[in-house]
């Protein structure tokens, strides 16, 4: 038995078995392919990345990075993408033992847990962490409701075919101008990010939408926003696509732990989650390690009770409150809500879109941002809940 089975090989898994073996657990991942590398392209704001981060795992970092709500705002806040092979080097670790396998299940007793795979392997571990992102194999699976999901269509562009959209030295977060074939639907917005290569990732991204919004359309729309701004895509050029939820609910409390997506780290606002799992990762570890001494039980209380303390529950309520408003939001009032975010002071704007939780700091940039917004938007924000009867009316916009 070891002391610790993680399910999921992710950046998130990685990260916290790499925590717990340096924290001197025994331990073991198990994924259908342990190895393999992550296809998708991870960013975060630098200053929310742990120092444990070396500079190597870093592909890029932009200075500054644009943004267009209705008319144009530079955050001079450092930006990050990850170099995904060097991340993965720097959270192997020599001592962890990798399973290849697809599991389906577990029961626990009072000395351990029991890990089924579906080829009829069992597992045994003191601790189980559920790291398998939106499917949460071991945290009751997908939630029966349709979810609020954030997708997206890029393609990879040379520096200089993408001069027209993202000049050299910079980067887009958020263009949310229209793209020519948007026909008066849903909208959606441009993000622009450089590799280590000097490769450009040019994305045309639906920030959340219920249900998700087809990628075909994400597409078209996206070589209809490059074909206007003269950009040509090279045939051979490589496309990463995007889908995974953003409203998902947080996992009671259980013998399983559930981290990452599966444990309900992603950002409601921006989908983030790889810097919160970083962060969170050696507490997390730490947990386990001090509650094991009490017992398994006691070990998985410890580790959930790190991660949702009674703040972060409170953050985590206002960011999904004010993401139910925006998705109640007219089509042509979206650019309108983030011209006037991107307005707000860089404090307001770092506040809510931070991996960490400080429910007071949350409140104050949101009610800053709805003191300022004109009154179609603020009419919509009450009427999407967050307002007066809204029920949380004491920590955000209601209070005006």
């Amino acid at each position: 038995m070891v002391d610790v089975l993680i399910v999921g090989a992710g950046p998130a898994g990685r990260a916290v078995a790499a925590a717990c073996a340096d924290t001197g657990l025994a331990t073991t991942v198990v994924d259908p392919a342990p190895r393999r590398g992550w296809p998708h392209t991870y960013g975060s704001w630098l200053d929310e990345l742990p120092a444990a981060v070396p500079h190597s795992a870093l592909g890029s970092v932009t200075a500054t990075m644009r943004t267009f709500g209705t008319s144009p705002h530079d955050l001079a806040r450092p930006y990050a993408v990850l170099d995904n092979s060097a991340l993965w080097k720097h959270l192997w670790r020599p001592d962890v033992q990798d399973v290849t396998g697809r599991v389906v299940g577990a029961e626990h007793g009072p000395t351990g847990s029991t890990v089924h795979l579906k080829d009829g392997r069992r597992l045994a571990a003191a601790t189980v962490v559920d790291a398998t992102g939106a499917a949460r194999v071991l945290s009751g699976g997908r939630p029966s409701r349709t979810a609020a999901q954030q997708s997206a269509v890029g393609v990879v562009l040379d520096p200089a075919a993408a001069e027209p959209l993202c000049p050299e030295g910079s980067g887009v977060f958020m263009d949310w101008r229209s793209a020519p074939d948007t026909r008066g639907g849903w909208p959606t917005f441009l993000y622009c990010v450089r590799f280590g290569s000097g490769q450009v990732l040019m994305e045309e991204t639906s920030l959340a939408r219920r249900p998700s919004m087809p990628l075909t359309l994400l597409r078209r729309r996206l070589h209809g926003r490059l074909a206007a701004a003269g950009i040509t895509v090279p045939d051979d050029a490589a496309e990463e696509r995007v889908r995974f939820p953003v409203d998902d609910p947080i996992p009671l409390p259980g013998r399983v732990v559930p981290f990452g997506a599966s444990g309900g780290l992603v950002h409601p606002a921006s989908g983030f989650s790889v810097a919160s799992a970083l962060r969170q990762a050696p507490w997390v570890a730490g947990a386990l390690s001090a509650g094991l001494t009490s017992g398994p039980a006691k070990a998985a209380k410890a580790a959930w009770s790190i991660l949702w303390p009674p703040r972060a529950m409170a953050t985590h309520g206002l960011r999904r409150r004010a993401l139910r408003a925006l998705l109640t939001f007219p089509p042509a009032l979206v650019p309108e809500f983030f011209e006037v975010f991107f307005s707000l002071p860089e404090a307001d704007q770092a506040a809510f879109l931070a991996a960490d939780h400080d429910p007071a700091r949350t409140a104050a940039a949101m009610t800053t941002l709805f003191s300022r917004a004109p009154w179609p938007v603020r009419r919509r924000l009450v009427a999407g809940g967050f307002g007066p009867g809204g029920g949380e009316a004491q920590h955000g916009f209601g209070g005006l």
